[in-house]
């Protein structure tokens, strides 16, 4: 028989094989392409015309079933219903949660708030929020900023200074390096930027010509990956495993990586790896990028040396934030620079920024640290930080065992979990989440090829009651997909 569905448009607009065959059918059905009575292929002869697997086409079936738009008839096969509902429905009586997505709904036994589908402005989100501010020292910070404000005042202060930024700054950062991270850094090797990101796409820019190949984690921050492209050059997927990134002996001169807890998924990278990195640096000629983006949070156990600390030869660049240990508007970030790149990193940076933004902002900063507040911010933070990551374990342990795996960390402030069903029943459990109300991130966001599917849960801007409200809904929705199978 002749079968004709719209499947190229729809799988330019999703994912997953089985969700765009789904949308074609049930666009031909609604066209009358497809009209009432007619008998539709098997899933074997559908699946070799149409190039996807038996399971993509069971699953598509199965959704078109469990919405009226298809029955099956048995020693007879499937035909298209009688009685389709419209595109534009709304939500059948008694449904629980609306797969808005696919235009329908998923029913079954739900409590407490999902007997409702959630406002979106009652969503639990478990993406980047930023930091906590409910424990931040507003009144020591607004005394720094006043105190910044009175020097300001001074006409001498108002004069220009060069692109590197506050002098007092850098050599605040420079003396809590040496203190809490062993980087023996001097201030005139410090820049600062207009965050970390500003840092990161500046010294690939600087580092990276067109063409030229640069070694990224698997997964990794979409920052990184954006500025290489944005560059010209040559993303290298290096994997990562539980031990962090795993070396390779490759023919770059540029690499990036998150030792003190790879971005996204946590692990930590071992000593040994360390050295193997460094030596690959010395061989190569190579320059490395560390990316300490928030290893100040560690829960337990002492933090491993930075890459920094262990470089003998000049070859690493340590970049860093105060966007998660002050608050997310702090747009202040630093790059701690081998000698023979400090200058042209300056001049560099002074072709988009002649004299460093945010100035009242780096003089208060600076005052805060030298006064000892700033450690002592980053020491409640680090207990308050410490409970709820405790909290947020044992909840998805307790309730969302069976859906995740959560890979094994105890610092920063987010948890990276592995998926433990299927790749089909990935995205279909994070869309009727989302429709549920409650949001994660997907980190095939971060992979520079396809793997696993895993999900990234932030929790430091969520209390315990939020943690728990949020996965309650994950549980629920996952039991009501359950019921719709049996």
């Amino acid at each position: 028989m002749d079968f004709i569905l719209p499947m190229e448009k729809h799988s330019k607009l999703y994912r997953y094989k089985y969700l765009a065959l789904y949308h074609a059918l049930r666009e031909a059905i609604h066209e009358g392409t497809l009209p009432e009575g007619t008998r539709l292929p098997s899933t074997r002869e559908l699946a070799a015309l149409y190039g996807v697997s038996r399971g993509s086409v069971s699953q598509a079936y199965d959704m078109l079933h469990g919405d009226g738009y298809i029955r099956s008839a048995a020693g007879s096969g499937t035909y298209v219903s009688g009685a389709a509902p419209r595109l534009a429905e709304e939500p059948r009586r008694g449904a629980a949660i609306e797969l808005s997505a696919w235009g329908r709904t998923l029913s079954g036994p739900l409590s407490g708030a999902e007997k409702t589908r959630p406002d979106r402005r009652d969503m639990i989100s478990f993406t980047d929020a930023g930091p906590s501010l409910d424990l931040f020292p507003l009144a020591e910070w607004k005394s720094a900023i006043a105190a910044a404000v009175r020097e300001e005042l001074d006409a001498s202060a108002l004069m220009l200074e060069d692109a590197a930024g506050d002098i007092e700054l850098r050599e605040a950062i420079a003396a809590h390096l040496r203190r809490s991270r062993g980087i023996a850094a001097d201030a005139e090797h410090i820049c600062l930027f207009n965050g970390s990101m500003q840092a990161l796409a500046l010294l690939t820019q600087l580092l990276l010509g067109q063409g030229e190949p640069a070694v990224l984690e698997n997964p990794c921050y979409t920052g990184i990956s954006r500025a290489v492209a944005a560059c010209g050059g040559i993303a290298v997927p290096a994997p990562v495993d539980g031990e962090g990134i795993v070396p390779r002996d490759w023919d770059a001169r540029l690499l990036f990586v998150t030792p003190g807890r790879q971005f996204p998924t946590g692990a930590v990278l071992s000593p040994a790896r360390r050295r193997e990195l460094l030596a690959w640096a010395a061989r190569r000629n190579a320059v490395i990028i560390e990316d300490d983006y928030d290893s100040e949070f560690r829960f337990a156990g002492r933090p491993l040396e930075p890459l920094k600390a262990l470089d003998r030869e000049e070859r690493v660049v340590y970049v860093g934030s105060f966007s998660k240990t002050m608050f997310a508007a702090l747009r202040i970030g630093y790059a701690v620079l081998p000698p023979s790149l400090v200058q042209p990193a300056i001049r560099a940076k002074a072709l988009y920024e002649p004299v460093s933004p945010a100035r009242l902002e780096q003089r208060a900063l600076a005052r805060f640290m030298r006064r000892g507040e700033y450690a002592r911010h980053l020491r409640r933070m680090r207990r308050y930080y410490g409970e709820k990551h405790e909290w947020f374990r044992a909840l998805m342990q307790k309730h969302a065992g069976e859906l995740f795996e959560l890979q094994p960390s105890d610092a920063g402030l987010h948890i990276y979990a592995r998926w433990r069903g299927l790749a089909e029943d990935y995205e279909l459990f994070r869309e009727a989440a989302i429709a549920g109300g409650v949001q994660f991130r997907d980190t095939a966001d971060y992979q520079l090829a396809p793997g696993a599917p895993a999900a990234c849960f932030s929790f430091a801007h969520l209390d315990q009651e939020q943690m728990k409200e949020g996965i309650r809904r994950m549980a629920d929705v996952w039991k009501v997909i359950l019921s719709r199978r049996k």
